[in-house]
């Protein structure tokens, strides 16, 4: 009974507010199977520490020089084209039911490409930045790709103690670093030995997943990969 009343609910809800494709404008879906089939995939090789495409496969220059806390970043897409469009819709516009296909995004990457994960967990927006915007676009991630992943999510063990500028607005790879670094703590032991995959919407730098790393790991994780929509390449 249960799957016939969620697919009523769906119906209604399309009646009601019908999908339309960020991409291209059309009526069905928020991304039409036109413009998945053209969307912006960051293809291999890549590097195997932020995920950016790397010619030799090997650890990027960036990488090279960097004392992560993060064993790994994963992003299926370039933060470009219909995928940009979508993500500043779920973030900036409300559009909260695009995280789902969004998601089922996500879902397919991790079939064809594993990361060792026994929990989720979505980063979090500070108290007063989730009250401003009513939700966390990341936390809507993380539920709907638990639903397709069957892992669980933990929602209140990784907090964000300092009301950090947005990452947006700083200028270069050092000051994201800085700014975000101590942001976090968790608050409690449940992911130790854990291996926990970190969700969050884009990557740039990757400061900020390595900041929740950090955390994570000091309160007993095993190994902390973070999981993106997209990256910035």
């Amino acid at each position: 009974m249960l799957p016939q009343i969620t697919h009523l609910k769906g119906v209604a809800l399309d009646l009601l507010f019908p999908q339309r494709c960020v991409g291209c404008g059309k009526w069905g879906n928020f991304i039409c199977p036109s413009c998945r089939q053209s969307l912006p995939h960051i293809e291999h090789p890549i590097c195997p520490k932020c995920g950016r495409p790397q010619p030799s496969g090997i650890l990027c220059s960036g990488c090279l020089s960097w004392q992560a806390n993060i064993d790994g970043i994963r992003s299926p897409f370039r933060f470009d084209d219909a995928v940009r469009k979508a993500i500043h819709e779920l973030k900036y516009q409300n559009l909260r039911a695009i995280a789902a296909p969004l998601a089922e995004l996500l879902s397919e990457y991790l079939a064809a490409s594993p990361v060792p994960a026994d929990v989720l967990i979505p980063v979090p927006l500070h108290p007063r930045r989730r009250r401003e915007r009513g939700y966390n676009q990341s936390e809507l991630l993380a539920r709907e790709l638990g639903k397709l992943s069957r892992l669980p999510i933990v929602t209140d063990c990784l907090i964000r103690e300092r009301n950090t500028p947005p990452q947006a607005r700083t200028s270069s790879v050092e000051e994201r670093r800085r700014n975000i670094a101590k942001a976090f703590v968790c608050l409690d032991n449940r992911i130790r030995s854990k291996r926990v995959l970190v969700i969050d919407d884009v990557s740039t730098s990757g400061a900020t997943l390595d900041a929740a790393a950090a955390a994570l790991k000091s309160a007993g994780a095993s190994s902390v990969w973070g999981l993106t929509v997209a990256r910035e390449v």
